[in-house]
């Protein structure tokens, strides 16, 4: 599949507005199946999520990134938190967040003495520094949930 031609056409019917730039892959995106650039207008997308979810939610993912691009170049409000793109993406259905491929991997888990609250971690955390953000009791180290 020629990204770029898909990305052109997804633009012409679903937002009626030319795409100039340039759609290329990247591996390398593991939390995002997609990504605008304001600074060169080109499209970054992960080819897993065309892979393991298949055309329709890629699509939606390619209508979320051209929400960006044309909202940028319109003068618009083209961020996650402005108006005028959360209208956009719903008017051409396009999906807010694409879904994990990747699930997230805690080594270590802490718990507070006082209140029970959990604390999933990927990296060790110093006891006699940090206390339960909830009620300010101690942590204690709960056994490793991934050993390898």
């Amino acid at each position: 599949m020629d990204l770029t031609k898909y990305v052109q056409m997804v633009s012409r019917e679903d937002f009626g507005q030319a795409f100039r730039h340039v759609a290329v892959w990247n591996r390398r995106l593991r939390s995002t199946g997609g990504r605008f650039f304001p600074h060169d207008g080109h499209l970054d997308f992960n080819p897993k999520h065309l892979e393991v979810f298949g055309e329709a939610l890629f699509r939606q993912i390619v209508r979320h990134e051209l929400c960006h691009y044309h909202l940028y170049f319109q003068g618009k409000g083209y961020r996650h938190r402005d108006q005028e793109f959360k209208i956009l993406l719903k008017q051409v259905d396009g999906i807010r967040y694409a879904p994990k491929l990747y699930e997230d991997s805690y080594n270590y888990t802490y718990s507070c003495q006082k209140c029970g609250q959990v604390y999933l971690r990927k990296r060790r955390v110093n006891l006699n520094h940090y206390r339960c953000g909830k009620c300010q009791g101690y942590l204690i180290d709960n056994v490793k949930t991934n050993q390898s």
